[in-house]
């Protein structure tokens, strides 16, 4: 998958998480167990719905500014660049994030974890890239939580981000991660992508746009092709 329509093209290998990770046991029953069969773009997949501003509303970037009253936590600014496998930016692009609020738990039916949900945290937010291919969110510091997965198991803090080109058949999946948890060690989710490939997944600190008395900032880029592409949820080997 390309923001480009010209074709497929796979991906290096040791980039993406493998399909089946045994130590992460959901996958057991959802990978694919027949080869992958490649189907090609029809005018269909490359040419509608088109994601472009109309999609998107002044303050959606935001996630703290939506209720009465502000949200609890860490409030943070997450930034970077979307890039092609040439370093060249990617503007116009549709990106999406979601997020556990700070007590580690989603707005979602599906979340049944004994911790708090914030009336003032929905933990979605929206934004294009400008012409340099940046993005910026403001949000809250996400808090780890439980899963269930193995014995005392609980996920890295974490932003989930999406990210369209032209057609919804044109989106990646990735998560960003912060630096020094020191919950990476015992996460096969995070231990699923490729070792080489995982510092590309943790975002970097940045004190020059951290914001006085009022939020600390992030940076994270993400590549679309090329030795440093950033690793997806969905692999295409």
């Amino acid at each position: 998958m390309s923001i480009d329509v010209a074709g497929y093209r796979p991906d290096p290998p040791g980039t993406h998480p493998p399909l089946d990770s045994p130590d992460y046991r959901s996958t057991a029953r959802r990978h694919p167990r027949e080869p992958l069969i490649m189907l090609p773009h029809t005018l269909t997949e490359i040419t509608g719905p088109v994601l472009g501003h109309d999609a998107v509303q002044p303050g959606e970037h935001d996630l703290t500014f939506r209720h009465r009253g502000d949200p609890i936590g860490q409030k943070i600014i997450v930034f970077g660049r979307l890039l092609d496998g040439n370093g060249r930016a990617i503007p116009d692009s549709l990106i999406e994030i979601w997020q556990a609020n700070a007590a580690g738990r989603y707005r979602h039916i599906g979340d049944r974890w004994d911790a708090p949900l914030d009336p003032n945290f929905d933990g979605v937010g929206r934004t294009l890239t400008d012409k340099h291919g940046r993005y910026e969110f403001v949000t809250i510091q996400p808090g780890a939580y439980p899963w269930g997965n193995h014995h005392n198991a609980w996920r890295p803090a974490h932003i989930h981000f999406s990210v369209f080109g032209r057609a919804f058949t044109q989106r990646l999946v990735t998560q960003m991660y912060f630096p020094g948890d020191p919950l990476f060690a015992q996460d096969p989710i995070f231990n699923a992508t490729p070792e080489s490939a995982r510092p590309r997944l943790i975002s970097r600190f940045s004190l020059e746009r951290t914001r006085p008395n009022w939020a600390l900032a992030f940076e994270f880029d993400i590549v679309l092709r090329g030795r440093e592409q950033t690793p997806f949820e969905e692999s295409h080997a």
